[in-house]
């Protein structure tokens, strides 16, 4: 929500260019981490959908760093931002790297003999 505050002040002319892309990446980030609780009993399925966050997060970055080069943010709020980003993409490769913390597995019924 932080973005989407801050880009209501950006320049008309990036209103589908830079302004555009941020929110969306953005917003992609907690979009696609929803997608992936909801697929927590496929552990592939699961990665995948984080990935696509850890994607959509470090895009929002590299569109950080551009909003900061043509002063339409601060420097400051900027590195706030990027900072906090740092911290869900290392939230979302942990996530990753240990999936059997997150994923649903069914119990296994016992054989019938």
């Amino acid at each position: 929500m932080r973005i989407f505050e801050l880009t209501k002040t950006f320049p008309k002319e990036e209103t589908y260019s830079l302004t555009d892309q941020i929110r969306r990446s953005s917003r992609s980030v907690s979009a696609n981490l929803a997608e992936a609780w909801r697929k927590r009993r496929y552990e592939a399925a699961f990665i995948s959908k984080l990935s696509d966050a850890e994607t959509e997060a470090a895009e929002t970055q590299v569109w950080l760093e551009y909003a900061v080069k043509c002063s339409y943010i601060s420097p400051e709020a900027g590195k706030e931002l990027y900072k906090a980003y740092n911290g869900i993409i290392s939230t979302l490769v942990g996530m990753m790297n240990h999936p059997e913390t997150w994923v649903i597995t069914s119990p296994r019924k016992a054989p019938v003999p």
